[in-house]
């Protein structure tokens, strides 16, 4: 017996019906069924992640996960997203491809990597750790610009004065880094990329890391600064403050039943044509 966690948008009424059938049916073929409230964590040893949403329900049931190592079958309840895998009235069938085992080439895990995000005070205090899938985000509280110190390995890069600064993964190439001008770097990559947000100063180039370079963000000016994690607001760093990422030794693991072409997806995403 399976345990499959399922994990619904709570704001879309479609996307609860379509968790409380499909509970039904997997408690009908056997497999225990877990479903959480929102913000509880995930079973780390379920055999199944169960999301129903899109890209951003995506990101929370990995942060539900936190790291562990449960993969995750996305149901796209919205519009193209780059982490779903099924539509609504395919997700029966892709479940019984799933019982059925990987063997043969019924369905792989695409795996995806991950940050370690730590902030400490000036005074060294620990301020908390998490784990991103997309990004983690330095950004100013107010207006005005901030600085910040970027050490690289250990080495001092440069001072930037800009609204903020984004670290990447491959996978958040094409989330807020994105809007930042940064590049899109194929999932498939082990990269960081480091994007300053609205840059004052000449140097505005996104740096494409080695993922074995550890990127460390010091705050030296008067602004407070916060951080965001995937999105989701963390803490407030004043002047001192450090913020370190590092890859991370999780992965996040998408059931995939197919070769899903990255470029194709998103070909689809920005409505691109062949010619």
């Amino acid at each position: 017996m399976s345990t499959v966690v399922v994990i619904a948008h709570h704001q879309r009424d479609d996307a609860r019906i379509l968790a409380d059938d499909l509970a039904r049916w997997l408690a009908a073929n056997g497999h225990a069924v877990v479903l959480p409230d929102e913000g509880d964590r995930i079973v780390p040893d379920a055999d199944l992640a169960l999301v129903l949403g899109g890209d951003g329900t995506m990101l929370h049931a990995v942060h539900l996960l936190d790291g562990a190592p449960v993969p995750l079958l996305g149901v796209n309840m919205g519009h193209l997203g780059y982490l779903t895998e099924v539509e609504p009235g395919d997700v029966h069938d892709a479940l019984q491809r799933w019982e059925q085992g990987a063997e043969g080439g019924r369905w792989h895990l695409d795996e995806r990597m991950m940050l370690d995000v730590t902030a400490t005070s000036a005074a060294g205090t620990e301020l908390g750790t998490w784990r991103a899938l997309n990004e983690a985000v330095v950004d100013k509280q107010q207006s005005g610009t901030v600085h910040l110190l970027v050490r690289i390995d250990g080495e001092p890069f440069t001072s930037y004065a800009a609204d903020g600064l984004i670290v990447a993964t491959p996978t958040g190439s094409t989330a807020y880094s994105l809007s930042a001008r940064g590049p899109i770097v194929s999932p498939k990559h082990r990269a960081l990329l480091v994007t300053p947000v609205a840059p004052h100063m000449l140097f505005d180039r996104t740096l494409v890391l080695d993922p074995s370079e550890e990127v460390v963000i010091e705050v030296i000016g008067a602004h407070d600064v916060t951080i965001a994690v995937d999105g989701r607001a963390t803490c407030d760093l004043t002047t001192g403050a450090v913020v370190r990422c590092a890859p991370s030794a999780a992965t996040a693991s998408f059931v995939r039943f197919g070769e899903r072409p990255y470029h194709q997806v998103l070909k689809a995403k920005f409505g691109l044509t062949d010619r």
